[in-house]
């Protein structure tokens, strides 16, 4: 590879976000907007659409969302976004596949096996597991980051448009000497991180009007929300909730 050394300023070559992520309140909409999206798949996790009419596939486990994904790879990627509703349950999920990545490691070798009597050195049923996230100092979070990453960067590959639903959580903290409330994506420490780092957009769905007619999302970062958007279009933007406002290309 020769590389060269830039001398003029690079114009973008993206505009729409790749990888959005919407949260807020529960039954604000978010669900319901997707599925006004025109070749939107909605992945749902939590059986949360089914008084939605959509294009829509209820996921039970990991194993559903591997055949799903080995299917639309088969049929040439047919969809153009895929929404994911919601991240929150799937890093859920995480913690399980976590948990038998760290037992398939070398240093994992024993854990969940029976360490005394007859069955020393056997397997422990399912029901008798405990979580990897009990290990002491914090070391079972690398194998949740770990399982998490690696399930996100599966489900990008599925289609060029990736929406990814949260729930969400009130965090406080002290500023100025007095504690706020503070909207943020209802996820664990690094993964929270994680997805927002690989989020182009990061929207928050509220509702406004005297009867709360009027869906809006909010890309514009703030000591009370957390918002953000890398696309120009979006950026600092509160908006009416609007697919040809967000997707322009």
């Amino acid at each position: 590879m020769t590389i060269v050394l830039p001398t003029t300023v690079s114009e973008s070559k993206l505009t729409n976000p790749d990888s959005i992520i919407l949260y807020g309140l529960p039954k604000s909409g978010k669900t319901s907007f997707c599925s006004t999206l025109p070749n939107n798949l909605i992945i749902d996790l939590e059986k949360g659409s089914r008084h939605v009419s959509a294009l829509k596939c209820e996921v039970e486990n990991f194993a559903d969302l591997t055949e799903l994904g080995r299917e639309i790879m088969k049929a040439g990627r047919p969809y153009k976004y895929i929404t994911i509703d919601t991240i929150t349950k799937l890093e859920e999920w995480c913690e399980g596949d976590a948990t038998e990545l760290y037992m398939k490691s070398p240093i994992g070798k024993n854990f969940n096996r029976y360490d005394e009597g007859p069955k020393a050195g056997q397997l422990k049923p399912n029901s008798e597991w405990t979580s990897v996230l009990t290990l002491p100092k914090g070391a079972g979070y690398y194998w949740l980051r770990l399982s998490f990453s690696t399930w996100l960067d599966k489900i990008k590959l599925l289609a060029p448009y990736i929406i990814l639903i949260a729930h969400i959580k009130d965090v406080y903290l002290e500023k100025a000497g007095k504690e706020v409330s503070v909207k943020d994506l209802d996820l664990t420490g690094k993964i929270r991180g994680i997805s927002s780092s690989n989020a182009d957009a990061i929207g928050y769905v509220y509702r406004s009007g005297d009867k709360g007619e009027t869906l809006r999302i909010n890309f514009q970062s703030n000591d009370s929300v957390l918002c953000g958007a890398r696309p120009e279009h979006l950026r600092g933007q509160d908006m009416e909730a609007d697919w040809s406002k967000i997707f322009v290309e």
